[in-house]
């Protein structure tokens, strides 16, 4: 996993191993945050699971359904969905590519 500073990704060219072996498909980690992709095939579901951080997911190709603490939103590509830790499901009908990041508590800041 490369921890260069200034590295250019390819999230349209990167591997993508399967939801069992999903900790390779972390590319990135810096101070607070990791970074991974995330390929649901169509028909494809992420279970759902309890995030304990802030998340950030990024539709790079395809359409998404993300249920967050029950509530669903529909993500197409080039859409961002931002939320606080909570329990996060997908599920795709045609498929998707996504970027998705994870920001520990207390890192994010809402001073820019």
């Amino acid at each position: 996993m490369p921890n260069k500073k200034n590295t250019v990704f390819d999230l349209n060219e990167m591997q993508v191993f399967p939801f069992a072996e999903r900790e390779k498909n972390i590319f990135f980690c810096g101070a607070g945050f990791k970074t991974r992709i995330i390929v649901l095939p169509a028909g494809g579901t992420m279970p759902e699971c309890q995030m304990h951080t802030a998340v950030i997911f990024y539709v790079v190709s395809g359409e998404v359904e993300v249920t967050v603490d029950g509530e669903v939103k529909y993500l197409g590509a080039g859409h961002c969905l931002i939320g606080e830790p909570g329990r996060y499901s997908m599920r795709t009908a045609a498929g998707a590519r996504l970027l998705g990041i994870q920001i520990q508590a207390g890192q994010a800041s809402e001073k820019a």
